[in-house]
């Protein structure tokens, strides 16, 4: 059985903490607080804000790392400015150039080869790409890039071997795993030690809810979010997901969809 199942309709009904702003030098931030869920750890609590389908903020410290920020300035209106981006590949939910381009300010970006290559020439002086099994740190986070693509056969195309990213991030003690899209690669399940991933699940072109519930039970996170998920059934992850992990349903379609 399922440790937990919380099916929250909007981010107003979690448990929250807030990572405040106040160092953060933008006008755009003078008033704007994280808020979340909270995960503990040694150092300080991990707050974890969904903002819609594949985009989330996570917050650390003084850390807000933005992973595959797109939808324009406006979906970030409210929200701490990033310290660090992450962007996983380069398809249209993940990667948008404008929007990077809006709300990065100075912060720096860890992408793959491929999200690079198409950064704008004024993005480009504080991006960096890392490839799969790549290791490097976004203000002194530790990042790892983990394999991320299709395995069944006729879903290859949708993402090559090679292409895209996931990363595990460390913050304090815990490690987190961001997986961008990808059925479970051999990467995934040899992870280890993983407090909270976030998994997508849409077809064709990432897992079934099936997949996900045997990658769950394979590398088996703490906690584990569905995300990416559009019109998925989730039912299944109910008595599927062994009882190692919880997993908590959000709401990652605020605006429907």
């Amino acid at each position: 059985m399922i440790k937990r199942r919380d099916v929250v309709a909007g981010m107003a009904t979690l448990p929250l903490l807030s990572v405040g702003s106040g160092f953060l030098g933008s006008a755009w931030a003078q008033e704007a607080a994280l808020d979340g869920d909270s995960v503990p750890t040694a150092d300080g609590d991990i707050i974890i804000h969904p903002v819609d389908h594949a985009s989330l903020l996570l917050g650390f410290g003084d850390a807000v790392i933005y992973v595959d920020p797109v939808g324009g300035a406006a979906r970030y209106v409210g929200l701490p400015p990033p310290t660090a981006i992450l962007v996983t590949h380069g398809h249209g939910d993940h990667f948008d150039a404008p929007t990077l381009e809006a709300i990065a300010g100075s912060a720096p970006i860890l992408t793959s080869q491929e999200v690079f290559d198409k950064l704008p020439e004024g993005l480009k002086a504080s991006a960096k790409a890392i490839a799969n099994g790549g290791e490097d740190s976004l203000n002194g986070i530790a990042v790892r890039a983990i394999a991320a693509h299709n395995i069944t056969e006729d879903r290859m195309r949708y993402h090559p071997v090679g292409v895209g990213n996931g990363y595990v991030l460390t913050l304090g003690d815990k490690q987190v795993y961001v997986a961008g899209d990808t059925e479970p690669t051999d990467d995934m399940l040899a992870l280890t030690d993983i407090e909270v991933a976030f998994l997508p699940m849409n077809l064709p072109y990432t897992m079934t809810p099936d997949q996900a519930a045997e990658a769950i039970n394979t590398f088996k996170p703490r906690i584990a979010y569905p995300y990416h998920y559009g019109e998925s059934d989730l039912s299944v992850l109910e008595t599927a997901v062994g009882p190692d992990t919880e997993i908590r349903l959000r709401q990652w379609y605020p605006n429907g969809g």
